[in-house]
C-alpha cells in the first residue's frame, strides 16, 4: 500500500513559541544555510539565479516555534548572519506546517500566501525570484517511508 503523507494544518501551542523566543536564534541560521549549501552543492538549485541573491539579508521566521533564521548569499555560499544591522530585503514569517507543506510540495507559495498563511515581506521582484528559484528545484526521488500503525 503506498499512500502519500499529507501534512495536515497545525498550530504549535503558544508556550513553545515564548519558550523558543528566549532561545539563541543562531543555530537557525547555521542549519539552514547548511542545507541551502548543501543543495547548492547537490547542484539542486539553478545557478543563472543565484548572482541576483548576492549581499542580500533574508530572514526566515518560524512563528509557532519562536525562531529565526537570518542569512545573506555572498561569493557563491549562503552565509549565516547572526546579528543584522539592517531590514532584510525579504522575510518570510509562517508556522511551522506552512513550511513542511511547502517542502512536501503539498502547497504551493502562492495558495499559502493568499490563505494568509504565508507572510512575504520586502522587495517584491527578489521575492518572485526566489519563490521561481524554488519552483524549478529538482528534488530527488526520496523512497516512500511505510506507515507506522498502531
Amino acid at each position: 500500500m503506498n499512500q502519500k503523507m499529507t501534512i495536515p494544518r497545525f498550530r504549535l501551542p503558544q508556550f513553545v513559541a515564548s519558550l523558543g523566543q528566549k532561545l539563541p536564534q543562531w543555530p537557525h541560521s547555521l542549519v539552514l544555510t547548511g542545507a541551502l549549501n548543501a543543495a547548492l552543492k547537490l547542484k539542486l538549485l539553478p545557478e543563472s539565479e543565484l548572482a541576483l541573491l548576492e549581499d542580500k539579508l533574508f530572514r526566515v521566521r518560524v512563528l509557532d516555534t519562536g525562531g529565526e533564521a537570518l542569512y545573506t548569499f555572498r561569493s557563491g555560499l549562503f552565509r549565516p548572519v547572526f546579528q543584522a544591522t539592517r531590514e532584510p530585503d525579504l522575510a518570510f514569517a509562517a508556522n511551522l506546517s506552512a513550511y513542511l507543506q511547502l517542502l512536501t510540495r503539498q502547497e504551493d507559495p502562492d495558495t499559502l500566501f493568499f490563505n494568509r498563511e504565508l507572510e512575504i515581506t520586502g522587495d517584491t521582484e527578489l521575492g518572485l525570484i526566489v519563490k521561481n528559484m524554488l519552483d524549478a528545484v529538482e528534488w530527488p526521488n526520496l523512497p516512500q517511508l511505510p506507515l507506522l500503525r498502531g
